[in-house]
Order: structure tokens, then sequence, then C-alpha cells
């Protein structure tokens, strides 16, 4: 192991000691996982777990890099078999919870990306925001750069945040009906528009895309195809 790298690793054991005596008390869970850190916070807890992150001398989280929304209805499972494909498989084909149903409260998760300049750490922080009518508190008030990205979770996942100032779509049209990003939203979507030369003007009508799945073909220049010809695999 490298130098850097033994300073690194010693810069994240200070860190999650660091948050593992600050959330003792919030029922939170610290995974130290790849090099990284996620501090999982029960959603009553979001808003004061978010101020003492922003706010505590050894952590000083003053800066919210990105919110995400996070469906994990059907969560590493996929339309195609991958076990032949790689040794691995796809990257959605692990950690299979059959069991996760589309009401479940571990269904849909907020996840924030957060970086403190002072200590010059980062830290992911997720929240469970429910089952079939997500939501949780809007980190407006400790990360004022939360509006848009919170706005960008409503429309592509429904996940409602409490106390939004605008909660308004921000990539579809106010118009759109569903959830673009929900696990069981079709893959086609529900309609589509076009320009209509009569009308003058961009019309909706029922999507005329038939559903069908994409199965990746996979190429590999090893014995595996020794003897074939190459159209055969290509």
């Amino acid at each position: 192991m490298t130098t850097d790298s033994l300073t690194r690793n010693a810069r994240l054991d200070t860190l999650a000691a660091a948050i593992r005596e600050q959330v003792a008390d919030q029922d939170c869970e610290l995974i130290d996982q790849l090099g990284e850190l996620t501090l999982i916070v029960p959603a009553e807890r979001l808003l004061d777990v978010a101020r003492m992150l922003r706010d505590h001398a050894d952590l000083r989280f003053e800066q919210l890099i990105d919110l995400c929304g996070v469906d994990y209805a059907a969560y590493g499972q996929s339309e195609w078999d991958t076990g032949d494909a790689t040794f691995t498989g796809f990257g959605r084909g692990v950690d299979r919870d059959p069991d996760l149903t589309l009401d479940d409260p571990r269904r849909f998760a907020v996840v924030c990306q957060l970086l403190s300049l002072a200590h010059n750490w980062r830290l992911r922080l997720r929240v469970h925001a429910g089952g079939s009518q997500p939501m949780v508190d809007s980190l407006i008030p400790v990360w004022a750069a939360a509006n848009w990205f919170e706005r960008e979770a409503f429309d592509l996942f429904g996940i409602l945040f409490r106390g939004h100032p605008d909660l308004r779509r921000i990539l579809t049209d106010y118009g759109f009906i569903g959830h673009p990003f929900r696990k069981d939203f079709p893959l086609s979507g529900q309609v589509e528009m076009r320009y209509d030369p009569e009308q003058r003007r961009v019309v909706y009508q029922p999507v005329s895309i038939e559903p069908r799945v994409l199965v990746p073909r996979v190429i590999r220049e090893d014995s595996r195809y020794a003897g074939r010809e190459p159209n055969n695999h290509a």
C-alpha cells in the first residue's frame, strides 16, 4: 500500500470516527465501503443530522454537490440474463432484493453528495423516502443549492419535499403524467408528440412504439470464437 493510500485511509477513518461520535443517538447507519462513506439517516431526523453535518467543527460539510432520487424497485434484476456475458454481470445485476415491492417503504431514497471545503473530504448522505407516496423534508433550509435538485427528483421520481417553496416539474412538461425514472414507468413512455401541419401546432397522442427488450450483444476476441466465421458473432 502506498503512502498516499495510507494517508487517505487515515483521513477516512478520522472522518468516520467523527461522524459516529456525533450521530451515536440518531439511529443512523454509517457504511464504509470502497473507500467511500455513506451515512443512512432516518427520514424524521434528516434536518437535524444535516445541520449537524454542516455546522459541527469536526465535519463542516458546507457544500451540497448533488442530490438525486433512487428507485430500488426490482433493484439487481434485469430483463436479460448476464451470467454468461461477463464474470460479474452488469452493475444492476448484484444485491438482488426480490422482496422489495412497489409500496415498500425502502423503495425510494434521496441521495446527497456532500463536500467539506474546510477539511477536504466527502460524504454520501442517504434517506429513504417511503413507497407509495414518498416524501422527505426539503434540505433547502440547510443547503440552498438543493432547490433545483429537489425539483428534478420530484419531476423524475415523484418524491415530494416537505417545505419546498416551489416544487414544480423542471425537465418534463407541466402537463406530463407520471414520473419517467420510476421503475414501473414504461420504457417507451405513455404518450408521444408530433407536429400537426393541419392544426399548425404540436399535438399529443398515445405512444406508437411497441415495447421490446433490447439485449446487448457482447463481442470478445478470444479462444471461444476460434474457428468461427467473423460474421457469426459480429
